[in-house]
């Protein structure tokens, strides 16, 4: 069977305002082959594919950033371990967000691992790794069978450890670093005092273009934002034979790594169509109407050379999306991490980074799932962080006397 693997990181390069020169169609060759796919595999790939497309839909919207680069693939490895743990409506709610609805359990676990297997096998000339972890407070009773399923399946590292030694934050940070090539090298900036478990996934991607943009054809030209403004970009050029489809709305051309099994598709909108509408409406069925109606030819690609590195807390995104009770302090269930059944899902943090050059494309994402525990579970009453200008006063108890006071919009320290 012939697989595209659609959206490795499920993410979309959108580069409005850019000019290409004409593509000659030719005729079409054959596409490389791998083994063949199980039913269940075919599964999990379609329904990363409709969950990708249903993420950037929502979050388009809801995020105005200049530039937007996610893993929908690393958001699924770890909600297949949140999978593993979750009971009732939860469950029913993350798996449907997944779009896995109608697959056993079963059939989940054993498609992610083998298509976790596959992706990092699949071509000798692209590196591609995935890791996944837990961790949980040491004095936090989790079920060992959820610990032992996602060591099987998803081959994860698990490890306790003193939440409240500042340490830890630490030693997690080292891990997705060290798992990302040191791209993304901080994903948790403290551990709230109610935190009992993260789940994390990290993936990464290195490979170079199977046909390389020259250097010596990189010039500095515009490059069109919205309206008429316009800044400065490294603007690659490459001239040879790829798959291109155009129709009234959009250009696209894909652009293969290493032995032609992972691509890079670029879109391109029209200029009359803004990008975040375009972002917010394009769908899977979209897509796959635009891949099979492609072309293969010889024609001259432009593209901006670019880094960026992305970050997001992904709550709203999910909840807007259908799992509300998951993040629900007293409805969510994961009675099968702890048999207490007091936790619920804090944050989901969404960390990206991506090198796009002459040679190839360098990414890596990492997903944090963090678990709160009901705040009976904490000898705590409140948590304070003064992270944004403040207000104080300096008094005497007894009298009342206010000795100073004062604001602070921007803390200084020197030695």
């Amino acid at each position: 069977m012939k697989i595209r693997l659609l959206f490795l990181f499920a993410a979309i390069f959108l580069f409005p305002g850019c000019q290409q020169d004409p593509i000659i169609v030719g005729p079409p060759v054959s596409d490389n082959t791998v083994r063949s796919l199980s039913k269940g595999e075919m599964q999990i790939v379609e329904a990363d594919q409709s969950f990708a497309f249903n993420l950037m839909n929502q979050l388009t919207p809801m995020d105005t950033s200049k530039n937007l680069f996610i893993s929908p693939l690393s958001v699924s490895y770890a909600f297949g371990m949140a999978l593993n743990g979750a009971s009732g409506s939860t469950y029913d709610a993350i798996r449907n967000v997944l779009e896995l609805q109608g697959l056993s359990e079963q059939v989940i676990n054993e498609s992610f691992n083998s298509l976790m297997a596959l992706l990092m096998n699949l071509d000798d000339q692209v590196i591609f790794e995935i890791a996944n972890s837990i961790w949980y407070k040491d004095d936090f009773p989790v079920l060992d069978a959820f610990l032992q399923v996602n060591k099987k399946y998803f081959d994860a590292e698990v490890r306790s450890m003193d939440f409240s030694n500042p340490t830890s934050v630490n030693i997690i940070n080292g891990w997705a670093a060290d798992k990302t090539h040191d791209k993304i090298k901080e994903v948790l900036d403290e551990i709230p005092p109610n935190v009992v478990m993260y789940l994390i996934n990290a993936i990464y991607f290195k490979a170079t273009w199977l046909h390389e943009f020259d250097k010596t054809r990189t010039t500095e030209e515009n490059f069109y934002l919205d309206g008429q403004a316009t800044r400065p970009c490294q603007l690659m050029k490459m001239t040879d034979t790829l798959d291109y489809y155009v129709d009234d709305n959009l250009q696209a051309v894909t652009l293969p790594y290493g032995d032609d099994y992972y691509q890079m598709t670029v879109i391109l909108p029209s200029s009359t169509t803004d990008i975040d509408a375009f972002a917010s409406t394009f769908t899977f069925a979209n897509w796959t109407t635009m891949l099979s109606n492609m072309s293969h030819g010889i024609g001259t690609v432009e593209l901006p050379k670019f880094k960026t590195e992305y970050k997001l807390l992904m709550n709203d995104v999910l909840k807007a999306m259908g799992m509300q009770v998951a993040f629900t302090a007293g409805q969510a269930d994961f009675s099968r991490i702890t048999a207490a059944n007091d936790i619920y899902i804090s944050r989901v943090i969404h960390n990206t980074f991506v090198q796009v050059d002459e040679e190839g494309t360098e990414a890596a994402a990492v997903t944090v799932i963090e678990f709160e525990r009901l705040s009976g579970g904490s000898t705590l009453d409140f948590h304070m962080k003064v992270n944004r200008p403040f207000y104080f006063v300096i008094h005497e108890k007894q009298s009342g006397t206010i000795l100073f006071m004062g604001k602070i919009k921007q803390p200084q320290w020197t030695e």
